[in-house]
């Protein structure tokens, strides 16, 4: 399985959140910290806010945070915002399978379950266990 660059901006932006938590962070310092289009992560935005891990704050003074606490956000939560899995799920919906390629299926579908297991095991917050580093490597402030 090969996940896109989505994924991992998306999981990219919400540990920025996290570490600046809870001032408002701006997409354009998300973008430069990790070196990626605002255009890009704007587009990645939606789906987040979407699905309840991001909310945005309109005006001068705006930006986005995360909606609720980072311990509530799973990399499953982050991953299937930004991923289509349909197309795995049509391999399953075969109709007109012969009973290997069904066997197939059966075998597809318990490994797409056991990779959503691992992701929902694991959140935002288990990410930023290192908060310290990581407010340095990103460039945020440390709060006063």
């Amino acid at each position: 399985m090969r996940l896109t660059k989505q994924s991992n901006y998306a999981v990219r932006a919400l540990v920025y959140c996290a570490v600046n938590d809870p001032n408002l962070s701006r997409v354009s310092d998300i973008a430069k910290s990790y070196s990626i289009s605002e255009m890009f992560l704007f587009k990645l935005i939606k789906p987040l806010v979407g699905s309840g891990m991001i909310e945005t704050m309109r005006g001068r003074n705006g930006g986005i945070r995360l909606a609720r606490p980072a311990s509530n956000i799973t990399l499953l939560d982050a991953v299937t915002a930004s991923e289509d899995f349909r197309l795995t799920e049509s391999f399953i919906d075969a109709s007109n399978a012969l009973a290997a390629e069904q066997e197939f299926n059966i075998v597809l579908k318990e490994a797409l379950e056991n990779f959503f297991v691992v992701l929902r095991s694991y959140t935002i917050a288990d990410l930023i266990a290192n908060e310290g580093k990581l407010r340095q490597e990103l460039g945020i402030q440390t709060r006063l």
